[in-house]
């Protein structure tokens, strides 16, 4: 997989759109859980979002440079 993707001339890092998309998918789980009411059952509900999307952008990344 290159590193780079080339998007009108403008070089950007192949993480970057892995971000948004990572971004995206824990925005929606966030609105779920949040619905469900998980959050009352969680100790650091900031803490624990920013987990799941470091472990969604990890993911992502892992299934690209694989």
């Amino acid at each position: 997989m290159p590193r780079e993707i080339d998007l009108l001339g403008f070089y950007m890092p192949t993480l970057l759109p892995l971000f948004i998309v990572a971004f995206a998918l824990q925005w929606r789980i966030d609105g779920w859980l949040g619905r469900l009411g998980f959050y009352t059952h969680v100790w650091h509900p900031a803490l624990f979002r920013f987990s799941v999307l470091l472990g969604l952008f990890a993911g992502c990344g892992l299934l690209l440079y694989r």
